[in-house]
């Protein structure tokens, strides 16, 4: 009597490494959607914190009939026409507007008369969940540094001011829309929806980099400035001499946007720690006791470029590869360039 074989119910082996095979590839063409999904809902966050910062901003300027200024500094002589970052109580505009940003028992544990450097509670430490963009990864990041703050902790987050088109120092005489000791909304005379007022930085591991330390009014924790020289003149005329050189958003990463190459300066702050390792990471810098000027670029994780709010609180996204005297036009508060183009 013949008996016929009957076939297991099991896989063979070549069938299994097929079946392994084809999901392999269907994972990997789903992983990059999955990505991009997930940095479109951070993106989205990042926008939503800037747009609760924008509407505290106007809040505060509500009650108090101007927007906050650059920081709360010693501003010595009346006729000064530098912003000293690292004098007086050394606050910055984000402290100025916390209670409008269901912050108030924060606010409190500041000591307005006392430098940042003195807070005995220690408010300047904590990092409130709304001044981190997730893209950047800085949950947990600190600055203290032995020269600057004689180690006193700062908690970092991922929202500056642009004080001015050329220089951080600069502010009081080619003001941005958070400067010098604050502007009423009439001095942008450009008008709020043609003016750029925030932006996303990004922050480093590295303890003593100063990148998104909140508390602080320095160049690259809260304030931005675009190293756009002026071309004399009345007022705030772009350089054509700048070009190149200016801080467009990511500059200095040589990163590829398209056919175009983000070029510009590094970011000049209060020490630049580890040099090499902060190129590496795209996030280059310089020290301010070798450049003696301030100026820093909005940074992000984001493809392409950084979210900005524009001074009547509105949020756009402004490429790379952005032009740079519409950039600089649209940081100047009254410059009289009127610039609506495609960012």
């Amino acid at each position: 009597m013949l008996r016929i074989a009957q076939r297991s119910g099991g896989f063979t082996l070549v069938e299994l490494l097929v079946v392994v095979a084809i999901f392999s590839v269907l994972i990997s063409m789903l992983l990059p959607a999955i990505q991009q999904i997930r940095e479109s809902a951070r993106r989205a966050k990042c926008s939503n914190n800037l747009r609760q910062l924008g509407l505290a901003i106007h809040n505060y300027e509500s009650s108090t009939g101007i927007f906050p200024g650059g920081g709360i500094i010693d501003f010595g002589n009346a006729t000064s026409t530098e912003f000293q970052s690292q004098s007086g109580p050394m606050l910055s505009w984000i402290v100025l507007i916390l209670p409008h940003i269901e912050q108030q028992n924060l606010a409190d544990l500041f000591d307005f008369s006392t430098s940042s450097l003195e807070q005995l509670n220690e408010p300047q430490a904590t990092q409130p969940p709304s001044f981190i963009c997730p893209s950047d990864r800085s949950l947990g990041r600190f600055y203290a540094s032995p020269t600057q703050t004689n180690q006193k902790r700062f908690a970092k987050g991922n929202y500056a001011a642009f004080a001015s088109p050329f220089h951080v120092e600069l502010q009081i005489r080619f003001p941005g829309a958070i400067s010098g000791r604050g502007n009423p909304i009439a001095a942008i005379r450009d008008g709020t929806s043609n003016t750029l007022m925030l932006a996303e930085v990004r922050t480093r591991e590295h303890e003593q980099d100063q990148r998104g330390a909140w508390a602080l009014p320095w160049n690259a924790s809260t304030l931005l400035a675009f190293d756009m020289h002026h071309a004399g003149g009345p007022g705030f005329r772009a350089s054509p001499g700048s070009l190149g050189l200016t801080q467009r958003p990511n500059s200095g990463t040589a990163e590829t946007n398209g056919d175009n190459l983000t070029s510009g300066a590094m970011d000049v702050i209060y020490g630049c720690p580890d040099f090499n390792l902060a190129q590496l990471e795209k996030m280059p810098c310089g020290d301010y006791e070798r450049y003696d000027w301030l100026s820093a670029a909005p940074r992000s994780l984001h493809p392409g470029g950084v979210n900005v709010v524009n001074a009547d609180g509105s949020t756009s996204f402004y490429r790379n590869d952005v032009d740079e005297y519409t950039m600089a036009y649209a940081i100047s508060i009254d410059d009289g360039n009127v610039v609506n183009s495609e960012h």
